[in-house]
């Protein structure tokens, strides 16, 4: 029997145990469901105890004054105490479910459709954490030992979906415990279903809320329009003024830590087979591709920065004329990074240029929207990300290509403060409709995750301490 066998054989059991976990609403937003959330890593805790790992431990966060959600830590020791230790991180909250009119099914009433299991989580990330505990069992069955080929941690956190606000001081403090050789996260996803990928990054991001104030109340414009400096004008300028006529951003320094694709990335990228127009259909059909001038759509989202102004508001907006100078004007920015961008530099340029383009008379402020998100990225050429690459070619049966991620997480502070080089091992679909009504995964894709679990574990261990040793273990992996 081999592995793909194996998990076949237990696959309903597997489906029947995820679906009792998505049934628990752990919306970790809602503080109405932050009991859920707590049910939540108590399942999962059981769920490994009966899987067979020996040390299983739900960790709290934050602190008397900032109580957090639970995490949950699990490790199996491989029999060779020398073999590699691997951290599988992951996460055990979801999003909110609104709005619940627009779902085909009750969101935390799981239905299988048509090869889809359909409810909040099912991608986006129990169904990916998941995948792990059947992987390990199908390793140990075909091998026919009780112990697995590498170490292997679990830490499964409580708060990705609220921000991770607490999961920095708990790697720190729990660091001893996570110490590892490599940091699988299952949390991306793949080009589609019969095109597997692997991820080689996430961007960073820097929120904020620019105010620009001019005079005390909003003025006549016959009276005064003219005369006085304009918030709303000086605002429309400023936002302007955030990209050149070659669409790069104009924020000072802002591409000075920017780490350039190599030309084997861009070739890897120009493999996929992208197709414009379905890309902009999927783009809510936007009708033109836009961007930094010099590289294509794939390179943009996925490993070149941006700035986007994603609201703006100020004077009357209500029905009818009302001839005024308003007294103020608002917008909210946001800045994906890319590695080795950090969130302070770029928030500082963004003092700096908003201070620059105010124009005398008008007042500013610029509130940001907590510390920001740090980019991080797995080279391809990575030991690590190479036994990845292997062990999902073995579950497929096929080539696999390498995508980027445009969103953001915790995954560089999982990198600098274990020190670890990170792999993207997952089987998730852009078409999952994470974060939206009628989340669903493909059922046969966790069942080919599993596989290429069990078959992460001996790669990793082939290549050894010393080979995963020679990645970079800088905070952005390069």
């Amino acid at each position: 029997m081999d592995v793909g066998d194996y998990i076949q054989q237990q696959a309903r059991g597997f489906f029947d145990d995820l679906k009792e976990w998505l049934v628990i609403p752990s919306i970790s937003a809602d503080p109405g469901h932050h009991h859920d959330v707590r049910a939540s890593a108590e399942w999962l805790a059981a769920h490994l105890r009966a899987t067979g790992f020996p040390e299983v431990e739900i960790w709290e966060t934050g602190s008397e004054d900032s109580p957090g959600l639970p995490a949950v830590f699990a490790c199996w020791p491989a029999a060779d105490p020398q073999a590699p230790t691997v951290c599988v991180y992951g996460h055990h909250d979801v999003q909110p479910a609104e709005p619940l009119g627009e779902w085909d099914s009750p969101p935390f009433e799981p239905a299988e459709r048509d090869g889809q299991l359909l409810a909040r989580g099912a991608s986006d990330d129990k169904g990916q954490v998941m995948v792990h505990s059947l992987g390990i069992r199908a390793c140990l069955a075909v091998a026919g030992t009780a112990a697995p080929p590498v170490t292997i941690k679990l830490l499964i956190e409580g708060e990705e979906e609220s921000g991770s606000p607490h999961f920095a001081d708990l790697l720190r403090d729990r660091a001893g415990r996570l110490a590892c050789d490599v940091i699988v996260v299952s949390d991306t996803t793949m080009w589609a279903a019969d095109v597997p990928s692997m991820c080689t990054g996430m961007r960073g991001v820097v929120a904020a809320e620019i105010t620009l104030r001019g005079p005390d109340t909003d003025l006549h414009s016959g009276s005064f329009g003219g005369g006085v400096p304009n918030p709303l004008h000086a605002m429309a300028a400023l936002l302007a003024g955030l990209h050149d006529k070659d669409s790069r951003v104009a924020l000072p320094g802002f591409y000075d830590r920017v780490v350039a694709l190599t030309r084997q990335e861009r070739d890897l990228l120009a493999r996929l087979p992208y197709d414009e127009k379905l890309w902009l259909a999927d783009a809510g059909h936007s009708q033109a591709a836009a961007g930094e001038a010099g590289f294509t759509t794939l390179e943009r989202i996925w490993a070149r920065p941006t700035a986007e102004i994603n609201g703006m508001w100020g004077g009357h907006t209500g029905p009818g004329g009302k001839t005024i100078v308003p007294r103020e004007a608002h917008a909210k920015v946001s800045f994906r990074l890319v590695a080795d961008q950090e969130p302070g530099e770029v928030a500082a340029a963004l003092r700096e240029y908003v201070t620059a383009s105010t124009p005398p008379g008008i007042d500013a402020e610029v509130a940001f929207e907590g510390p920001g998100v740090r980019p991080c990225s797995s080279p391809v050429t990575s030991p690590a990300v190479q036994a990845g690459r292997r062990a999902m070619e073995r579950a497929f049966g096929r080539e696999v290509l390498f995508t980027g991620e445009g969103g953001s997480g915790p995954e560089a502070d999982l990198a600098e403060v274990l020190a670890a080089p990170l792999v993207f091992v997952a089987v998730g679909l852009d078409s999952d409709r994470i974060h939206a009504p009628n989340e669903k995964v493909e059922m046969d894709l966790l069942l080919k995750g599993a596989e290429a679990a069990a078959h992460l574990w001996r790669e990793l261990a082939a290549v050894g301490r010393a080979g995963l040793a020679g990645d970079d273990r800088s905070p952005a992996n390069r």
